[in-house]
């Protein structure tokens, strides 16, 4: 396939990602509308956040699977027609049960959207167009929270159904594409399928996110004992192995046990679950603001605007110096800005100018790590038909660092009062954890290496 015929193709992939993305972020001013409207408590209000989440997080591995089997085409397809019922399900609906059910259906075809678009791009560019393109489906999140909030505050001068409503002619034109456009053939002698280990993994990872979701993080520990979280724990502990068990014996398994075989995945998959973390960090920077700088949460939200400006510029360029110098160098540079703009935040008496300074750093280094290079490894690593599945397994291992980054970050704070001290102290440990991170960055492959696996591939 030549060049010219790629542009289309990345176009498409490209504003699938941005409608998934954009659906988490353009919630957030519809909030307080949908309140009103549907009659809901504040604490029943966050799982139209929570559940999206949730289902994108036990969907990343599914569609990812599922596209190595029956092609990218059909999955992509599907990823986008599920997102389309579960938009068309939170236009229409005025019960706040039915609403949940559509957030849901959203974040299961979200979920596939990202993996299966990286996978495509492993399938069709050239090794050496590889880390730009998928630096451009990087920025996709950034322009995401700079734009989601912006659209969602004119779309609601209609009414809150129009931040959903919106979807469906895109989701339209982005199916006929599609169809068009992306690779249609999936393996060629299927396999059973891990309909047991498909299962174990919807309840290991929906109860790790439950887990995470309910924990009280100014009581940590207690919390772990409680009702809405002890039986969750205790189900993830007890299925985790048995899944695992039952992959290993399995003629095609979800999750193949031989993508984390070498020490290039289990580096990569530590690394995704720090940057999790990391990204999870990244939440409490506007209550540190408020609470070190006396300001508004209005204004503390204006100052992340400069971080969040430095990842959407910064993940295209990132990915195009991967090209050059590698994922080892583009890791190793990602994982040392973050811990500069951490260490500015936790070790200084903060200023609006240092707190400003230390934000579009971290945003540089965030635009490298939650862009192309951990993903351009993973394309390297899985073999070509495990390409979908290692990109949702990337999925997974980000989300769970996400998920236990915010709640031990919150305790760390909590423990400490909360405050200037309680938040300077859980970012200390934040650029600790990702110094140490930085060093283990050192076994990853170099460039020629690098080079030479993709070749093979």
């Amino acid at each position: 396939m030549n060049q010219p015929n790629l542009r289309p193709l990345l176009l498409v992939l490209f504003v699938g990602v941005l409608m998934g993305a954009l659906d988490l972020a353009i919630i957030g001013p519809a909030l307080p509308a949908i309140q009103a409207d549907l009659g809901v408590d504040t604490r029943a209000l966050a799982w139209i956040f929570n559940i999206y989440v949730l289902f994108q997080l036990v969907g990343a591995p599914l569609m990812a699977k599922l596209s190595d089997r029956f092609g990218r085409r059909a999955i992509y397809v599907l990823n986008l027609a599920l997102f389309g019922i579960g938009s068309l399900t939170l236009a229409v609906t005025t019960s706040f049960e039915v609403l949940l059910v559509g957030r849901a259906i959203q974040g299961l075809g979200a979920g596939g959207i990202f993996p299966v678009a990286s996978a495509v791009i492993g399938d069709r560019f050239p090794p050496e167009k590889r880390g730009s393109t998928l630096g451009l489906l990087g920025a996709v999140f950034g322009i995401a929270f700079l734009v989601g909030p912006i659209l969602g505050g004119i779309l609601l001068r209609f009414s809150w159904h129009w931040l959903f409503l919106i979807n469906l002619p895109i989701v339209l034109l982005l199916i006929w594409q599609a169809l068009r456009l992306l690779p249609g053939s999936g393996t060629s002698t299927p396999k059973p399928f891990d309909a047991v280990g498909a299962l174990l993994l919807s309840v290991v990872l929906g109860s790790v996110a439950i887990v995470f979701t309910e924990i009280d993080s100014s009581h940590l520990v207690a919390s772990f004992t409680s009702l809405p979280v002890a039986p969750f724990a205790v189900l993830a502990i007890v299925l985790a192995p048995v899944f695992w068990r039952v992959e290993r014996g399995a003629v095609d398994p979800i999750i193949p046990p031989r993508l984390l075989g070498s020490l290039q995945m289990r580096l990569t998959g530590a690394i995704a679950v720090g940057t999790g973390t990391l990204e999870a960090g990244s939440a409490f920077f506007p209550a540190l603001a408020v609470a070190a700088l006396g300001i508004t949460d209005y204004n503390a939200s204006l100052l992340m605007l400069p971080s969040v400006l430095a990842t959407t510029v910064g993940a295209p360029l990132m990915g195009r110096l991967l090209n050059v110098l590698g994922s080892r160098a583009i890791v190793q540079l990602g994982l040392a800005c973050v811990a500069m703009g951490t260490f500015v935040y936790a070790l200084t008496n903060l200023t609006i100018t240092l707190f400003v300074i230390g934000g579009i750093i971290g945003g540089f280094g965030f635009s490298a790590l939650l862009g192309a290079p951990l993903r351009y490894i993973v394309l390297n690593e899985a073999p070509p038909a495990d390409r979908g599945t290692a990109q949702g397994l990337l999925t997974v291992f980000l989300a769970i660092g996400q998920l236990s980054g915010a709640a031990l970050i919150g305790g760390v704070a909590a423990s400490r009062g909360g405050g200037t001290q309680g938040y300077q102290l859980a970012l200390l440990i934040l650029g600790g954890l990702t110094a140490l991170l930085a060093v283990a960055g050192f076994g990853l492959k170099s460039r020629a290496s690098e080079r030479a696996t993709a070749t093979a591939a």
